[in-house]
């Protein structure tokens, strides 16, 4: 049976320490998934930026600015800008409407209704409301991004279903009894799986032979045996 915390340990080994989460604040985090689509984090980062510079990064500031203002940022990552900005402008409204401008009261909510509660807003599945929950310190669970997902299936911690949800929830319920509770080893554990999905464990032509857990990887281990 694979150890997930001897899995984190090796990637710790190989990676470093990894940055911990430039975000933490709820709205911020909704904004980061929505300024940009299919970017890389540095693109990405560059693009939050300049939200922040031209027009601001409280739910007041996006409502009050114009599509045109929004339009010069998101326009940066290529096209659907338009859509992009529309959606930025319905995050400021939700936020705005439902929790006073503050979304820091979601996180407040029972873990449930939190979830319900983030899932409110554009680009943010159950995955992202559990990743904002965690970065904010208010449910301890391994929350994951796509690139996890993906190293984690690779690995044999759950099955690949038909949709995204059911992989994700098939592999949460896989490595559930194995994680703990502790906020620091879970956000780590989040960044190096998704570290370790961006450089190694790619979609397509993932770089195998470099990876320091292959010998755990059922990916790794039945690609071997077709190859014999």
């Amino acid at each position: 049976m694979v150890k997930f915390k001897q899995i984190i340990k090796k990637l710790k080994s190989y990676y470093g320490e990894p940055q911990v989460p430039r975000l933490v604040d709820p709205f911020e985090l909704i904004l980061w998934e929505n300024v940009a689509y299919l970017v890389e984090d540095a693109k990405r980062e560059k693009i939050f930026d300049e939200l922040k510079r031209l027009v601001g990064l409280r739910p007041i500031d996006i409502l009050n600015a114009s599509l045109d203002q929004l339009d010069q940022v998101t326009k940066l990552s290529g096209m659907n800008s338009h859509q992009r900005s529309a959606r930025l402008k319905e995050s400021a409204l939700i936020a705005l409407n439902e929790f006073g401008g503050n979304l820091k009261n979601a996180l407040e909510l029972p873990s449930r209704k939190a979830i319900k509660a983030l899932r409110q807003f554009p680009g943010i599945g159950e995955p992202g409301a559990e990743k904002i929950l965690l970065f904010g310190r208010k449910l301890p669970v391994l929350a994951l991004d796509s690139n996890g997902l993906r190293v984690m299936l690779r690995l044999g911690f759950g099955e690949e279903k038909k949709t995204y949800a059911g992989s994700y929830k098939s592999v949460r319920e896989g490595v559930f009894d194995q994680c703990g509770d502790d906020f620091d080893e879970l956000i780590m554990a989040h960044q190096l799986l998704r570290q370790h999905g961006k450089t190694i464990c790619k979609t397509s032509k993932p770089k195998c032979e470099q990876c320091p857990v292959n010998s755990s990887c059922s990916f790794y281990l039945q690609k071997k045996r077709t190859m014999a």
